[in-house]
């Protein structure tokens, strides 16, 4: 999977505004240092989309010793929520933000896990693609601050 890039001035942009104060002075490597992916228990091993909007999707996820494979059709925001769940990650979305770029689909997710909350954003190629990783991002952050 290639990660696309964005500028300062484009993801700065790209941002909702509730976070555009927050990362107007962060270099893009500052930004994506803190709401960017990262190492954690939750990883996107493997990813396929078929067909437009409302197509369906598959992803495959690694955990901690397991891995499991979703295959869902609409909203891949709400096959993750329940694939995190399952996997003992109960998350609730509290914004959620996507924008299209010249890069790609940059998504902003605010989620909280366990009574914290935190940001977690992603680039990528489809909306689809960017929500899951935007949404594992900011999970692995939060799992993270435990």
């Amino acid at each position: 999977m290639t990660t696309p890039t964005l500028d300062n001035n484009a993801l700065t942009t790209a941002a909702p505004r509730s976070l555009r104060t927050e990362c107007a002075e962060l270099s893009v490597a500052q930004f994506n240092e803190r709401f960017g992916e990262c190492a954690g228990p939750i990883r996107l091993a493997g990813w396929s989309s078929t067909g437009a909007r409302g197509g369906a999707f598959t992803a495959t996820l690694e955990f901690p010793g397991w891995s499991r494979s979703v295959v869902a059709a609409g909203s891949p925001i709400a096959a993750m929520t329940s694939a995190l769940y399952e996997a003992g990650y109960p998350v609730e979305i509290l914004r959620f933000h996507q924008r299209r770029t010249a890069a790609g689909t940059a998504t902003f997710v605010q989620c909280e896990f366990d009574g914290r909350r935190g940001w977690g954003v992603a680039l990528a190629v489809d909306g689809a693609q960017s929500s899951v990783r935007a949404m594992i991002a900011s999970v692995n952050r939060l799992v993270a601050q435990r």
